[in-house]
């Protein structure tokens, strides 16, 4: 899936030389927490976050007399004075998949999306991935989800499926991730269905191996080497 089919079009942005109190006014009336900057043709220059804000303004426990000056210092404070200027950005063409490792790589919840000349087009953030992924993999349907252990071989799949088919049971979606064990795979075919009794049964009676969806634990993966 593309970028551009999923990134947020309404974008709510902020000029260099606009204020810091108005850019903390944006970010709480629209629920946000990152801030494009653009300049005058929409042409990205930097983006600032609620982090950032937050580092700009004065500690409450200052004293009285020290906070009043904080507070005339704060309005006087530009976005490009506290902005990430040239911030990581992201094409439209890009996929959701490539959001999701560069998200993870750079510690960052949100890319500005552009294009042609840096004009912004959207931006794409962490709830907009959750809320793409939810529809592809169907889970905003009623079901249930199973993991099944697997050897790491061709043609394991086609035998989940036809057990799970035999039943007349439909699929939401199916992932299928690396295991802890060395050559094994972890399949989990999101049903859509609340009585998985009998297709359990009828994968164990296959000869596979079920696991509880809960105990599956990212920390028990092999480590890539870095």
């Amino acid at each position: 899936m593309f970028i551009d089919k999923s990134m947020t079009r309404d974008i709510v942005t902020i000029r260099p030389d606009a204020g810091i109190l108005e850019a903390k006014k944006l970010m709480a009336s629209n629920g946000i927490r990152h801030l494009p900057v653009v300049d005058s043709d929409d042409v990205l220059v930097g983006i600032v976050t609620d982090r950032d804000i937050r580092s700009a303004l004065p500690s409450v426990l200052l004293p009285k007399e020290e906070l009043e000056a904080e507070k005339e210092r704060l309005s006087a404070l530009r976005i490009k004075e506290i902005m990430t200027p040239n911030p990581m950005t992201i094409s439209p063409t890009d996929t959701l998949e490539d959001a999701m490792i560069l998200m993870q790589k750079m510690k960052v919840g949100a890319f500005p999306v552009v294009g042609q000349g840096g004009k912004l087009l959207g931006i794409i953030s962490i709830r907009d991935l959750l809320r793409a992924f939810i529809n592809v993999l169907g889970l905003d349907e009623p079901g249930a989800l199973l993991c099944i252990l697997v050897e790491d071989k061709v043609g394991q799949m086609k035998r989940i499926v036809d057990a799970i088919s035999e039943q007349g049971i439909s699929f939401g979606s199916i992932l299928v991730a690396r295991s802890w064990e060395e050559g094994k795979r972890a399949v989990f075919p999101y049903l859509l269905t609340s009585n998985i009794a009998r297709v359990k049964k009828r994968l164990e009676e296959a000869g596979f191996e079920l696991l509880d969806p809960m105990q599956w634990s990212l920390d028990q993966l092999p480590q890539r080497h870095k």
